[in-house]
C-alpha cells in the first residue's frame, strides 16, 4: 500500500478517533465529576455523610472499573442501539466509551478532592458556607490542577479504548489498523496507525502537563 493510498484512510481514522475521544471525554467529565465529589461528601466525616449511599456508589463504581472494556463494549450493544439507533460508527461508540470511563474518572476525582486541605473546608463552613459554596469555592478550585491531570489521564485512556472499539465497528484508527493493517498484512499501515496513536497520546500528555503546571503556579501566587 502506497502513502497516497494510506493517507486518506489514516486521516479519516484520526478524525474518527478524535471525534469519539473528545465527545466521550465531555460526557465522562459531566457524569464522573459529580459522582466523584459525591463519593467524598457522603463518606464518613463528609459534609453529606451517608454511608449507605456512599457504599452503594462505591460498589457501582468498582463494578464499572473492574470490567474489561472489550467485554463492556459488547455487553452494551443493546444499550448503545437503544440510545443512538445503531452500535456501529464513531457516534455510537461514544456511549460505551463514556460509560466505561465514568467510573475510572470518578475515582480520580475522588482522589483529587480528598487532597484539598480540610482546614479550608472547615473555615468556609464556620462562616456559614453551605455545601454548594464549599464545593464551588473551595473543593473544585483547590483541586483544579489534580482534576486537569485526571482529565488528561482519562483522555489517554479513552484513546486506548477507542482503538479497541474498532473491533466492533467503531471506526477510528483501531478499525483501520484491523481492516487494512492486520487483515491485509500491511505492516507499513499498521506501523503508521501506531505512530499516530503515540503522537496523539504524547500531544495530550504535553498539553495536560502544561496546563497542570500553569494552574499550580497560579495557585501558589494567588
Amino acid at each position: 500500500m502506497t502513502w497516497s493510498e494510506m493517507q486518506p484512510l489514516l486521516t479519516q481514522g484520526t478524525y474518527d478517533t478524535l471525534y469519539m475521544v473528545l465527545w466521550s471525554t465531555l460526557v465522562t467529565v459531566l457524569g464522573g465529576l459529580p459522582v466523584g465529589i459525591l463519593l467524598v461528601l457522603t463518606d464518613k466525616g463528609g459534609l453529606l455523610q451517608n454511608r449507605p449511599l456512599n457504599k452503594a456508589l462505591g460498589v457501582v463504581v468498582n463494578i464499572g472499573r473492574s470490567l474489561p472494556f472489550i467485554i463492556l463494549l459488547i455487553a452494551l450493544i443493546p444499550v448503545t442501539t437503544a440510545v443512538v439507533g445503531t452500535f456501529i460508527g464513531p457516534t455510537a461508540m461514544i456511549v460505551p466509551l463514556a460509560i466505561g470511563a465514568i467510573p475510572f474518572f470518578a475515582r480520580l476525582v475522588e482522589t483529587a478532592v480528598r487532597e484539598v486541605d480540610h482546614g479550608l473546608v472547615e473555615a468556609v463552613e464556620s462562616m456559614g458556607g453551605g455545601v454548594p459554596t464549599i464545593v464551588g469555592k473551595v473543593l473544585l478550585p483547590q483541586a483544579l490542577p489534580s482534576l486537569v491531570a485526571a482529565v488528561t489521564t482519562t483522555l489517554i485512556t479513552l484513546v486506548g479504548y477507542s482503538a479497541m472499539a474498532g473491533a466492533v465497528g467503531g471506526e477510528g484508527l483501531g478499525s483501520k489498523a484491523v481492516t487494512y493493517g492486520f487483515q491485509r498484512f500491511e505492516t507499513g499501515f499498521m506501523l503508521a496507525t501506531v505512530a499516530i496513536l503515540i503522537a496523539l497520546v504524547t500531544v495530550i500528555q504535553l498539553i495536560g502537563d502544561g496546563a497542570v503546571r500553569l494552574l499550580a503556579r497560579r495557585g501558589r501566587t494567588a
